[in-house]
């Protein structure tokens, strides 16, 4: 396994890190028919651990809470605490009612006991907030998460998907207020989504901010050929959204993708994720892993270099496209005029 700093911090993760979002309690929370229960979950989190992958990400909103659960169970049981990676997020309601999330400082205080809780831990290596929240003034979320910090409830504190502005803008009420500030940013990036690569990357890379995307095989898309289907991808609502299955250019991607990976004779996931390693500003990719292959497919990643060729054929077909994923509703498509250049 190879191991870097995440941003300009001290802290060493793996160059993958292993998503808890596909483990927790079917019954509860959002997520489709895909989720593994504990039992189930369990070899993954051994074969993640034994192949040296020390970084782990779960959010409290995920199946109600069970992903951090089973997390923290399966992460106590099998690895000592100093020497894993324990990152969780807040700010999607965990319940209907006023302050049950956002970023305020009730509701982060709040959400970081609980996590604990579910976790089974005394603190989280990172803490990060799920999206930005316009309710709240950003003096307000960052003093709450420097308190988090000094309290020991986390180590440092990171962020998720939002506008490189916002981003931007939280840095700087933490360095004007000498508060702590962010050390990485948890945003979508995949060959089928670059959106990032226009201002949040070369933003994070300027300063010392560590990135790790989430989703970067596209739900699972580029890891299988186009009209190829899973559980996951027949009831993933939230996949549906984020990546259709018509767009003509996402279609030429994937069949870009099979060509690199049969010359090189690997796995379309070994490769998707491979291009994530050219980005100076990646530190990990946050993986999910459901069946045995995926692991080793991510294990594989590490060890492709992909060319500059073979990085401009990958890249050639994409087309910009609207920004997603941020927690901002996307507006009819018919009535936006993108660049093509």
């Amino acid at each position: 396994m190879k191991f870097s700093r995440l941003g300009n911090s001290g802290l060493k993760v793996s160059r993958l890190c292993l998503g808890c979002m596909s483990y927790g309690d079917t019954t509860k929370g959002w997520h489709g028919d895909w989720l593994l229960d504990e039992d189930q979950s369990r070899p993954f989190f051994r074969k993640a651990l034994e192949s040296g992958i020390n970084f782990f990400d779960t959010a409290n909103v995920y199946s109600g809470g069970t992903s951090e659960e089973i997390t923290g169970r399966l992460l106590n049981e099998m690895a000592l605490r100093d020497e894993i990676v324990v990152a969780t997020k807040a700010y999607f309601p965990w319940r209907n009612a006023p302050n049950a999330g956002g970023n305020s400082r009730k509701a982060l205080m709040q959400a970081i006991d609980d996590s604990l809780r579910r976790l089974g831990m005394d603190y989280v290596d990172l803490f990060q907030i799920h999206r930005w929240d316009d309710a709240s003034t950003i003096e307000e979320t960052m003093e709450a998460l420097h308190d988090i910090v000094k309290a020991g409830k986390a180590r440092y504190i990171g962020a998720s998907s939002m506008y490189a502005w916002q981003f931007a803008k939280a840095q700087e009420a933490a360095r004007a207020n000498g508060w702590t500030r962010f050390i990485s940013m948890q945003n979508q990036l995949n060959l089928l989504y670059r959106e990032e690569e226009r201002e949040m990357l070369p933003l994070c890379e300027a300063e010392g901010v560590g990135v790790i995307p989430w989703s970067p095989l596209a739900r699972g898309r580029l890891a299988r050929a186009n009209d190829e289907e899973t559980v996951r991808s027949q009831t993933d609502g939230v996949g549906k959204v984020l990546y259709k299955e018509g767009d003509a250019a996402d279609r030429e991607v994937i069949d870009v993708i099979g060509k690199v990976a049969d010359a090189r004779g690997a796995a379309r996931a070994s490769i998707a994720l491979a291009w994530h390693f050219t980005k100076p500003a990646v530190t990990a990719p946050i993986i999910g892993a459901t069946k045995p292959n995926h692991i080793d497919a991510a294990l594989a990643a590490l060890e492709i270099g992909l060319t500059p060729e073979e990085i401009a054929e990958l890249e050639a077909p994409y087309r910009p496209k609207w920004p997603n994923g941020l927690g901002l509703p996307m507006p009819p498509m018919e009535h936006v005029t993108l660049r093509q250049d």
